[in-house]
Order: structure tokens, then sequence, then C-alpha cells
């Protein structure tokens, strides 16, 4: 007997040394050892919580949940109660950790700030705040409200549910005070109440960690105030010494790919080159360095990155393919795809890429064979997001009522992205009827989403049905709706500068219209007549001629954010060099048409990224071949 027990307790050692090192695979020979020996009947041997926080460790939520319902519930203390729920929620379970703890309430097992860091991290990730708020009741009642842990864990639940009121509350009443209480009121500071607020608040910390620098720097970078944004980083990294770690890293490079500064993503990439030791981090950051630049339109730096790696996983090469799509890369998405294959088992990211690829330069028969053929072919359940790339594959290429039918084949109901992609296929192909159908079904589920309204009032304008096109959007102007307004971004001298169409507000306006009606004469002397049959006006709120209607529609088209932005990059930056715009909205087809022509007048390279991809013009071409 003192042989087994001397072996149990070596075993339950091991057992502890694999949950510390997440060791799944030689903590399954353990358990199977265990049970092969008859150890697990030893008495007082504790192996089965052992066991138990082995495969918590593991994240392997099913066999930890069997271990623990094996234990006799005199063998299982509060530590075993918050493992499993601990497990739950890391193995993104959270109800289920909530459920657990329901029942350790009514089994009476004592409870202890880890218990309850547990139930907020839970709610937290929910987006529960009723059931955080009965926590926090809970915490106060089992006299955890001295914990600075416990604390932090409700600041953390309630700033993100939304709720910064009790969020501060609770910060307020605290007794003491960490770095990680003042950090967790900042991120909650500037997602709420803005960049100023968050600023004067970060002023006021008497100790920052790198958590509280990376939160600031990426909202003045989210926000366009890139000069503010690497000031801070260079007072973060060269005044006090931080270094950048993993999540900083990832942070500020999904920072710069969301406002598209490149000048950051460079900055960030030589760091990491520089710092960063060859560990699997390397992979993520990398993978969020490509990422970045396929986002700020260097898709070729971004394959350099790409090939540049030893090792690359799935979210590498989704990321890859995924930017290739957007810049209208169909051909070479689906070469990739073939190579993919023989590294890494591809997952449903992957086929939306594939799918969003084919969408983009017209593969249409490539495409329906990988939608079609998703599951008995790669065991993939088709999801809403395929659903979507599907639609607007058929629909673009004017198979509409396949399309159609893709969508009243769904398992599940079509959401707006479903419904709206085939109504502007319906736009493009001028589907009145459908389109008159598709618009019912959206103005039900989202009716005050504006952008299908005017699709339908354009779509109505082209088939000369203008007193209809106006009446509808007259509906919209007396219901106090209002379209969201296109908006064009470029990032030039380490500032960004927004434009919005007919905008005056830039402080070198008059140069920026000098240079616009110039570039104008030009292209109308290049052979550009403006696309005006979408260019709807109330005929009610004008009494012009249909000469003087026409010139007004003109005026409206040539103020467009994107030409704006363009004769604003011409006039600032140097003879040759590329521009690059980030837009909002959809590009319209006049801009389209005019952006070709001013790429091979001025001999400049214009990259937009509008809300579904990348137009590249070169030399009077755009590389959608008008396919978009």
């Amino acid at each position: 007997m003192a042989y087994r027990e001397s072996l149990a307790r070596h075993c339950r050692a091991l057992l502890r040394a694999c949950a510390r090192n997440s060791d799944f695979d030689a903590g399954q020979k353990l358990h199977a050892a265990t049970i092969t020996t008859c150890l697990l009947t030893v008495p007082n041997s504790f192996l089965r919580n052992a066991i138990l926080h082995m495969y918590a460790a593991c994240y392997d939520s099913l066999s930890a949940r069997k271990m623990f319902d094996e234990i006799p519930m005199t063998c299982k203390d509060t530590v075993d109660w918050t493992t499993l729920m601990g497990c739950y929620i890391r193995s993104g379970l959270p109800h289920e950790g909530v459920n657990l703890f329901v029942r350790m309430r009514r089994e009476g097992i004592l409870i202890d700030e880890i218990t309850i860091v547990a139930v907020f991290n839970a709610c937290a990730k929910m987006g529960d705040n009723v059931f955080g708020v009965q926590g926090h009741v809970c915490m106060i009642k089992m006299g955890l409200g001295i914990s600075i842990k416990a604390c932090n864990a409700a600041m953390d639940m309630y700033v993100k549910c939304g709720l910064m009121g009790d969020a501060r509350r609770v910060f307020d009443e605290m007794s003491d005070r960490s770095v990680v209480s003042w950090t967790l009121l900042l991120e909650g500071v500037m997602k709420s109440e803005g960049l100023e607020k968050g600023r004067l608040l970060f002023d006021q910390m008497a100790e920052r960690n790198e958590f509280a620098w990376t939160i600031m720097i990426v909202g003045y970078v989210e926000n366009g105030f890139i000069k503010e944004g690497f000031r801070l980083l260079n007072e973060m990294v060269f005044v006090f010494g931080f270094y950048l770690n993993f999540a900083a890293l990832c942070s500020l490079l999904s920072a710069s790919a969301q406002c598209g500064d490149v000048v950051m993503g460079k900055w960030l990439h030589v760091y990491a080159l520089r710092k960063m030791e060859k560990t699997e981090t390397d992979v993520v950051i990398f993978t969020a360095l490509l990422d970045m630049y396929a986002k700020c339109g260097r898709i070729n730096t971004a394959f350099r990155v790409f090939q540049s790696m030893p090792s690359r996983n799935v979210v590498t090469w989704n990321a890859m393919l995924s930017g290739m799509a957007m810049h209208g890369k169909g051909t070479d998405v689906l070469n990739m795809f073939d190579q993919m294959v023989k590294e890494v088992k591809p997952d449903d990211v992957t086929f939306t890429a594939l799918l969003s690829a084919c969408s983009h330069s017209g593969l249409v028969y490539r495409g329906r064979q990988i939608f079609y053929n998703l599951k008995h072919m790669y065991g993939v359940r088709p999801s809403m997001e395929h659903y979507a790339c599907a639609v607007d594959l058929l629909g673009r290429a004017g198979h509409l009522e396949e399309a159609e039918a893709v969508i009243r084949g769904m398992p599940m109901s079509p959401n707006e992205v479903v419904l709206g992609s085939l109504l502007g296929s319906c736009s493009v192909h001028r589907k009145l009827e459908l389109g008159e159908r598709l618009m019912q079904e959206l103005v039900q589920m989202y009716p005050l989403n504006t952008e299908y309204h005017v699709l339908l009032s354009n779509m109505y304008a082209q088939s000369g049905k203008l007193e209809t096109a106006d009446s509808l959007r007259k509906v919209l102007k007396t219901q106090g709706i209002r379209k969201v307004p296109g908006i064009s971004s470029m990032h030039i001298g380490g500032q960004v500068y927004h434009f919005s169409a007919g905008d005056k507000s830039h402080p070198q306006i008059e140069e920026i219209y000098l240079m616009l009606d110039t570039m104008i004469q030009k292209l109308r002397l290049a052979g550009y007549v403006p696309n005006t049959a979408s260019q709807i006006f109330s005929s009610g709120d004008s009494g012009k001629d249909d000469a003087d209607g026409e010139e007004e529609k003109e005026r409206a088209l040539f103020s467009h954010s994107e030409k704006l932005a363009v004769s604003f990059g011409l006039i600032s930056t140097q003879v040759g060099m590329p521009l690059h715009i980030f837009k909002n909205l959809r590009i319209c087809q006049d801009c389209h048409s005019a952006m070709k022509i001013v790429s091979k007048i001025y001999d400049r390279e214009i990259v937009i990224r509008d809300r579904n991809r990348f137009h590249s013009f070169k030399l009077g071409s755009c590389s959608c071949s008008d396919y978009w």
C-alpha cells in the first residue's frame, strides 16, 4: 500500500507539471496509466483532482467536466469548482461557467476572490450586465469588496458592458488601486467618453503600464491623430523605456490597418525585426504585419512578408488570401489555395476568402464549384458569410434567379448583408421587380438603413420612374432619416485629411478647387463624360429646367469626396508619387471612370480602398477590370 501511495504522489506531481506546461499528450498518458494501474482507488490520493486541473489547463472542457463529476462531493473544494469555471470561460463557454457558479452557490460551496473574478470574466465575455450586477452584490456580501483583483474584474465587466457610470463607481469606492485599476478605467473612458477625456485621465495616472500607453496611442491613431500617436509612441519606447510586447504590437498594427496608416505600420515592422525573439508569437505578429500592409493597399509588401515567414499557420494563410481577394487577385488566390492545402488544413474563413476572391474577379465557375461542394468535399458547413459571398458572386455576374434560389434555400434566415448584396446586383442589372421585393424584406428588418432606399431610388430613376424615385427620397427626408455621407481620407505628412462631397472646410480649399477645375478640364479633353444617371435631385425642390438641372448634377459629381481627395493629393505630394485614398462607401461609377483617366493624365498610381475592395488605377485602367 505504501508503494502505491508513493506512486500516486509522484503521478500527482507529474500531472501538476503537465498542467503548468499545458502538456496535453503527456497528461492523457498519465491519466491512462492511473486507470490501468488502479491508482485512482488509492485513498486520499486526490489524483482525480489533479487530472481535472490538467485537462482544464489544456482547455479540454469535456474531459475536465467528466473528471469533475467523478470526484465525490466531499473531495471537491473551491479550487476545483473555480478551475472548471475558468476552463469553461477560456474555452469559449462562459454561460457554462455561470451555470456552474449558480450550482456552486446552491451547494453552499465557499467562494473566494478567484471565483468572483471568474464570474465577472464570464459576464464580460457574454456582455451580461444583469448577472454581472448580481455578481457584484455577491462580492460585497461575501466581504470581497476589499480585493483589488475582484474590483478590477468588476470594473472590466462594467466597461465591456458599456456601463461606465458603474465602472467609475467601483473605481471611486476602491480603498486601494493598482495600475491595472487605472488602466481599466482608461480603456472605458476612451471607448465611451472619447479621446480628450481619455488623455486627461492618462495624464492623471501616477503609474502607467504598457497597456495604458498602448490604449492611448491606439486611440490617437484610430481617430486620425497620427503625429500625436507617433509622439506618444516615441515617448513610451525611448523616454520611459517600455518594451512593445506581443499584445502592444498587435494592437498598434490593427489600429494602423484600420485607419490605413502605413507609416506607423512600417515603423512597427522595423521594431519587430530588431526586437522580437524567435518564438511562436512571431507567427501572430508577422500575420498582423502582412494584414496591415494588405489593408493599407501595399499588397506586394504583404506578400513579401508572407514569403519571408519561416512558419505559417491557417490564420496567416487566411490573412494573405483575404488581402489578395480585396485587391482583386482572384486567380492568384486560387493558386495559393492549392499550395495552402499541402501545408495546413483550411477552415471556414479560408473559404470565405476564396468565395470573395471569385466574386471580385468574376470567377463564377470556380466560385460555384467551391460553394456547392463546401460540405461534402471540404467538410465545411456553409455559414452566413459563405452564403453572402455566393449571392454576391452570382448577383454580380447577372445570375439573379440562381442567387435568389440560394437565399431561399438557406437553412437560416438571411441577414441584411445577404439581401442587401442581391439588391445591389438588382441595381446594377436593373431588375426592378426583384429589387422591390427585396426592399420590402429589408425595410421590415432594418427600417433605418438608408443605403437600400437610395439603391431602390436610383433603380426607379434609371427605369424612367423619376416621380417614384423622388417620392421615395421625400419619405426619407420627412422621417428624418439621412443618407450616410461618403467620406474619403488621405494620410499625408503624418496627418489624416477627411473630405466629404462638396466639402469647403479644408484650410487649402481654394487651392483644392482650383486643382479640381483644372483636373476636370483635362478629363473632358481626354474624353470624360460625367455619368449623371443616378445623381437624383428632388423635382419638388427645384424649379430649374432640364439644362440647369443637368449642370447642377454635374457640379455635384465633380465635388464627390474622392475627386476632392485626389485634387488635394496632386497639390500636396511630389510628382509621380502614388496616392492612397480610403473611402467608407462604395466608389461610384462616375468617380471610377474619372480615376482611370486621372491616373493616365497625371501619371500617378491611385489606390482607393472602398467599403468592398481595393481599386488600383494605373495608366488609364483599374485592377478590378471594371468588375466590382
